[in-house]
């Protein structure tokens, strides 16, 4: 019987109880089945992951009491995503991806070709809590805040961004990240494509990179994770 696993956003610490939120009581209760003594285990993004019981639980209330901790918490590699604006069904899967390869930062840019006007970061994040209890992740991304893309380039703080380029004389991925090491960022366009005027912007600046996924040209979505899968085996936490 597989252990319930949960994210909260609570201090966890060996006997002191936490109260579980009201959709996490019903999973507990009514859909898992679980009782009073039953093990869970818990994490919180900082104090690793712990294993416990559920002390009491009626309806949509439900105390958890941490027991020991199970495993440490490691450092949280700055590995990062930008992408451009998709449709929501393609955004939330990009997310949930995302989150499970580990990355830090999951941003969506608005570029002039998007095809979205607007990104449900709520629903993000709850999509990204999902997968981080699955995948047996002990932390979440961050899900920045929907901005354009120049003010992004324009706020960015130096770390290496390599740019997906799907058209044009670009260097494979695999050799523009050769002797890259985290941090790095992974920027993915619209479906259309970067227009001149963000090509020549990003260009000239001294930390960007761009670089190929191959000869075939990619959905957006399929190009942000296969980028993130590549970076993350050569440069990223898969390498440790």
């Amino acid at each position: 019987m597989s252990i319930p696993r949960l994210y909260l956003d609570q201090p966890l610490e060996a006997g002191r109880e936490v109260p579980a939120t009201p959709g996490q009581a019903h999973y507990l209760g009514s859909v898992m089945r679980r009782g009073p003594g039953d093990v869970v285990l818990l994490f919180n993004g900082r104090h690793g992951e712990w294993e416990g019981r559920i002390a009491a639980i009626r309806k949509d209330r439900c105390a958890l009491l941490p027991e020991r901790q199970a495993r440490p918490q490691p450092p949280q590699a700055d590995t990062r995503l930008l992408v451009a604006a998709l449709k929501r069904d393609a955004m939330e899967w990009v997310a949930e991806k995302a989150t499970e390869l580990g990355i830090g930062l999951i941003q969506p840019v608005f570029t002039r070709r998007s095809v979205a006007d607007r990104v449900n970061t709520a629903r993000l994040a709850a999509i990204a809590q999902e997968a981080a209890e699955q995948c047996e992740r002990l932390s979440l991304p961050r899900i920045g805040a929907p901005q354009p893309l120049p003010a992004v380039l324009e706020a960015w703080d130096g770390i290496p961004l390599l740019v997906g380029a799907e058209r044009g004389e670009r260097p494979p991925l695999a050799r523009a990240a050769k002797g890259l090491h985290a941090p790095w960022a992974w920027l993915v366009g619209p479906e259309g494509g970067f227009d001149r005027v963000e090509l020549d912007d990003l260009a000239r600046r001294a930390f960007v990179s761009t670089a190929a996924l191959g000869p075939r040209i990619l959905r957006a979505e399929t190009a942000a994770i296969a980028g993130l899968t590549l970076l993350q085996a050569l440069a990223g936490d898969w390498t440790e």
